[in-house]
């Protein structure tokens, strides 16, 4: 668990939950899945002392889901967000956690970066002045942004922090700080692309080969289901994400001009995540299509060969036709046949037949039945 003390004046990382609400700032508790699920009641104290509530039960069973697809709930003093990632997982996840991408008891042979996608969601609690996150065991995303809020910065390093970033601010609210987190999450999977477009498109290109006999089906109905199931983790993000920008438009109007300065740019900010999330979609269903399309292409590639293959032994049965029909007829069992007797008879048939086989290869091969189709 880490918890972080954010303010105008800098970010400050506790020892311990704070038995009070802070003077100024707000309070963000990182948790993980397993240590929320251990020491509830003592986050639950914590939240009723910085808060003056606690969190309801479906609330909590919400946050310790770790199957729950991303959607957004609400009461009438806290607002929740659970938002599946799309992380780049080096290992395998944890045994509490269902990687969504990917069904956990299957071995996956598809792409390597897709096996490495990790969707396991991450719970957010926004209150007034605190925001409590639960986290998969071991994420990477709470600990790079804590890094990047803890980040070098003028001033003792055991004290408060200033500005970690030049030119971009420390988060002004709960809900601030959790669009901040998830849109890190998303940029995570965007960070993705270029290595997941590539190690398709090699893919594609294996398919498109003419001579490609063996193909790994079982590894490309993986890859298929895993692109099938990132577009649907995507949606329920978009969705969630929509609802939290519904619920935004609802919010009473601030009477100063700095709190109402705030609230348009969290507006901003829903935003530009929720656009940062189509993006992520619009990406997954081009691969998916694109994939289907490869398919389909190599399909056609071998159903071209095939027709290469028999359109070249056609064209040589028709060579060999009229060759056939002359050796039937001298082989006819009449005592009167033309050349059946003369000496040179045989010759005369032979040169024949080569004539007339010579002629049919030159009209075919003139007419490119013989040749193969060129790619």
């Amino acid at each position: 668990m880490r918890i972080f003390h954010i303010h105008s004046g800098g970010v400050t990382e506790l020892p311990q939950l704070p038995a009070q609400p802070p003077v100024q700032g707000f309070v963000w508790i990182a948790v993980a899945r397993p240590a929320f699920q251990a020491r509830l009641l003592e986050i639950q104290g914590a939240l009723q002392a910085l808060a003056g509530l606690q969190l309801v039960d479906l609330h909590v069973s919400d946050l310790l889901n770790a199957q729950l697809p991303s959607h957004y709930d609400y009461t009438s003093q806290y607002d929740l967000l659970v938002f599946r990632r799309l992380a780049s997982a080096a290992t395998a996840p944890a045994p509490e956690v269902d990687s969504g991408a990917l069904p956990p008891e299957k071995k996956p042979t598809g792409p390597l970066v897709l096996r490495r996608i990790d969707t396991s969601p991450v719970g957010f609690a926004v209150f007034d002045h605190v925001l409590l996150t639960v986290h998969p065991t071991d994420c990477a995303v709470r600990d790079a942004y804590a890094g990047r809020l803890l980040a070098t910065a003028p001033g003792d390093p055991r004290e408060g922090r200033a500005n970690p970033i030049p030119g971009s601010r420390l988060p002004a609210s709960p809900a601030d700080l959790m669009l901040r987190v998830v849109n890190l999450m998303v940029d995570g999977y965007l960070d993705l692309r270029r290595e997941l477009t590539r190690q398709l498109d090699h893919w594609q290109t294996e398919l498109l080969k003419p001579r490609a006999r063996h193909v790994n089906w079982s590894s490309l109905l993986d890859a298929r289901l895993s692109l099938h199931q990132l577009d649907e983790i995507c949606e329920d993000q978009r969705s969630a994400v929509q609802d939290w920008i519904d619920a935004l438009e609802t919010w009473a109007q601030p009477e100063s001009p700095a709190a109402q300065r705030e609230l348009d740019l969290l507006k901003v900010r829903s935003r530009d995540v929720l656009e940062h999330i189509e993006r992520v979609v619009h990406h997954v269903r081009r691969l998916e299509q694109s994939t289907e399309t490869a398919v389909q292409m190599h399909f056609s590639v071998q159903g071209n060969r095939t027709n290469d293959i028999m359109r070249t032994l056609t064209a040589l049965t028709a060579v060999f036709l009229p060759l056939n029909l002359i050796a039937g007829i001298f082989g006819m069992n009449f005592e009167f046949i033309p050349l059946i007797h003369k000496a040179d008879g045989f010759w005369w048939a032979v040169a024949s037949m080569v004539a007339i086989a010579v002629a049919l290869v030159a009209l075919f091969w003139r007419k490119q039945y013989l040749s193969r189709t060129r790619r």
